[in-house]
């Protein structure tokens, strides 16, 4: 049984997602965004006390990259992967990967706007930076949507893949910081990418919310 550790709105949706989309059994253990994921136990399944967590077939993977391409290997090659002798693997690789630098944005705008819990704590000067490294990933997104191939409805010139599932992800927790309203393109992408019934599966529940709002404008500069 493949087990992942997963906290709601966070990295580990990615692989919640592409779970979904293999369709194969596998049991999800919840953990909240809190200090639990320091424990020793936890530490035994992710060293840096991160989601996501897999445990497949007595072994631990954590990187949602590494979890990605493993998978992919395992149950889609062909699918949702892209083997070593595709000609899109190079492409694929990139934009899985690529997701990550967009996380890594995301992920500190949540760290301003929703783990410092009191106003003297934000920067208005990270908020802006780090919004605008968003945007320009949107940007490479655009460009990579807008090259003229017939039926571009993907990153992938083959088809729907693991790269847009991570990339998509990634849009996702993004769009809490930075709209995607000067990019239609990849608006139109995300739109399609996200009515796929294996992302609605990997959505939180309400109750289960990293993020309690669905936009958050930026912290207002002194003066």
């Amino acid at each position: 049984m493949i087990t992942l550790h997963h906290v709601p709105q966070s990295r580990s949706m990615r692989s919640l997602w592409l779970l979904h989309e293999l369709d194969i059994p596998f049991r999800v253990i919840f953990h909240p965004f809190d200090k639990s994921l320091r424990s020793s136990e936890f530490l035994s399944l992710s060293p840096a006390g991160r989601v996501p967590a897999l445990e497949i077939e007595g072994e631990r993977m954590f990187e949602t990259g590494a979890i990605t391409q493993y998978l992919c290997e395992q149950f889609s090659p062909h699918g949702l992967g892209r083997g070593a002798d595709d000609l899109d693997r190079m492409a694929w690789l990139v934009w899985v990967h690529f997701a990550e630098t967009i996380s890594q944005h995301a992920a500190a705008l949540t760290q301003q706007h929703v783990a410092l819990r009191e106003d003297h704590m934000r920067s208005p000067i990270v908020m802006k930076l780090e919004a605008s490294r968003i945007a320009k990933c949107y940007d490479a997104i655009e460009a990579r949507l807008s090259t003229p191939v017939e039926n571009r409805d993907c990153l992938l010139t083959s088809g729907f893949s693991a790269a847009d599932i991570s990339v998509g992800q990634a849009v996702y927790m993004a769009r809490h910081f930075v709209t995607l309203d000067a990019h239609p393109e990849l608006a139109a992408w995300y739109a399609r990418i996200t009515a796929r019934p294996a992302f609605q599966a990997s959505l939180p529940r309400a109750e289960d919310k990293l993020f309690a709002q669905e936009f958050f404008a930026p912290w207002p500069m002194e003066g």
